[in-house]
């Protein structure tokens, strides 16, 4: 016969067991949303826009939270939302910031700004010669929140060029991360600075 008081113990501890299982798979599941929706979030490259730089089925993780403290940087490559269709991300490289007037002729992007009244043209070395075209003999100037945006693959890229200049409240985040393939895994992939 059991012993009725060690039989109540053993239920007591596997009660208060599975209790604290469902604390912290509740736990796990609340913090893992959390990084997901405000902090971090997975993305996988679809198409050839931003080729050589990221290519169909790059696997990103673009991080959400910084672009809160601090604004977006010419040469970032960041993931957002189509201003005209906001359920579609695309992923480009920031060009032009506010303020400033961006002027593309030919290959060349120019930039004016209060820093460079006369502009400077962009040295751009991680573009592939065989990849340059597309719409050219644009004029922009930026508003107090607007950024212009290229595809790395000019010739086939839709970006600023085509559907006008992109809302800082549209910019999901910063590409952070690039897990695949392996052989590019990096931190801040495709980042330049000009």
């Amino acid at each position: 016969m059991e012993d009725p008081v060690m039989e109540s113990a053993s239920s007591d501890t596997r009660s208060s067991s599975q209790r604290s299982l469902v604390a912290y798979t509740i736990l796990a599941i609340g913090l893992a949303l959390v990084i997901r929706f405000f902090v971090a979030a997975p993305y996988i490259v679809s198409g050839s826009s931003m080729e050589p730089t990221f290519f169909n089925l790059h696997y990103l993780i673009v991080d959400r939270l910084s672009y809160d403290f601090e604004s977006p940087q010419r040469g970032d490559v960041i993931v957002f939302d189509l201003p005209q269709d906001t359920s579609r991300a695309l992923i480009k490289r920031v060009i032009g910031l506010p303020g400033e007037t961006v002027v593309i002729t030919g290959n060349a992007v120019t930039v004016i700004n209060a820093a460079n009244p006369q502009g400077f043209t962009l040295s751009e070395p991680y573009l592939d010669p065989a990849d340059l075209g597309g719409a050219t003999n644009i004029r922009v100037t930026l508003g107090s929140d607007e950024f212009f945006v290229l595809g790395d693959n000019r010739k086939v890229s839709a970006d600023s060029r085509l559907w006008g200049t992109l809302p800082r409240s549209d910019i999901v985040g910063r590409v952070f991360l690039r897990l695949f393939p392996f052989t590019k895994l990096g931190v801040l992939p495709g980042e330049a600075r000009y």
